[in-house]
């Protein structure tokens, strides 16, 4: 089968398409025929090698995928040939930028069907870690207040979605790039971080601060303050610390990603409900995919990128 896969950490001249050996499920696994599979920022940092990953060499980035089941392992109930499926893979294991993958059977959740299945790759990893931003870490309700910091990215604009449906007021931070984006996802109130001192324009305190850019220590730090007593700080930036005030209770938390079946089933229905909106900004083909980890490593990547068997 066509796969691209990279033998040794560097930069992305080490990604290489060509034919591997299509993989055969086992117990408790299925193959599935991939739809597609979606480009991530941790893909980059795995091939580069700066992000911790325990990957086996040689390795197939792509840890989102869709795709429909094609075989099945030993004991595998529930889910059989030709169901179309999506994927938060173990980002250890091959992924999917390949014609075929095999997945933990217990990884995989019927995909919607409001979308094209392709496109369905956008989902899984982005909208779960915005779901665990603010309500696992950040523990939001009804009535409550967030400020995303960053909100212009993918996440961003899924964390506002499910913020607003959960009766969230929502303050967002964006670029005039993003901004009419960002204020379409549903936000309250959005501040341009490029022309405005953000801890001036935001009034009152907010009971979570969600920072999903890169910004200096010292504003991450100032910005604390604008979170109220036993509030929290989440941020999904682990390469820097998130800060925290214990002698007011402001928790602070960093997000890693964990795949969650059920979660990732109930965002399949917010789709499929209208609730939710799966953004794809740009579909490649599995040959491009090279191109495109050189323009993420040079920034240069914006929005959700699917990448095409």
């Amino acid at each position: 089968m066509k796969a691209v896969q990279y033998r040794e950490v560097g930069g992305p001249e080490v990604l290489r398409y060509s034919d591997i050996e299509q993989p055969a499920p086992g117990p408790g696994e299925v193959r599935l025929r991939v739809a597609a599979s979606a480009y991530s920022a941790a893909d980059n940092g795995m091939r580069a090698g700066f992000l911790p990953i325990p990957i086996e060499l040689p390795h197939v980035p792509g840890y989102d995928v869709s795709g429909t089941v094609d075989a099945l392992g030993e004991g595998v109930t529930g889910v059989a040939n030709g169901d179309p499926v999506i994927s938060f893979l173990p980002m250890e294991r091959d992924g999917g930028a390949a014609e075929y993958v095999v997945a933990p059977a217990d990884a995989v959740v019927p995909a919607p069907t409001s979308i094209p299945l392709a496109d369905a790759a956008a989902l899984p990893s982005v909208a779960l870690t915005a779901w665990q931003a603010l309500f696992d870490e950040g523990r939001l309700e009804a009535g409550q207040r967030v400020l995303i910091v960053g909100a212009g990215g993918v996440v961003g604009k899924y964390a506002i979605q499910l913020a607003k449906r959960a009766g969230v007021h929502v303050i967002a931070t964006a670029s005039p790039r993003s901004a009419a984006a960002v204020q379409a996802a549903g936000a309250d109130q959005v501040i341009d971080h490029t022309e405005t001192d953000v801890l001036q324009a935001v009034e009152g305190q907010v009971d979570v601060l969600l920072n999903l850019a890169p910004i200096e220590p010292d504003e991450f730090a100032a910005a604390v303050a604008m979170v109220r007593d036993g509030g929290a700080v989440v941020s999904t930036t682990a390469f820097m610390p998130t800060p925290g005030d214990d002698s007011r209770g402001v928790r602070a938390a960093t997000v890693f990603v964990l795949p969650n079946r059920q979660r990732l089933t109930e965002l399949v229905s917010l789709v499929d409900s209208g609730a939710l909106t799966v953004e794809v900004t740009r579909r490649i083909p599995l040959t491009e995919l090279q191109s495109l980890h050189a323009e993420g490593a040079a920034g240069r990547v914006s929005g959700k990128v699917i990448v095409l068997p």
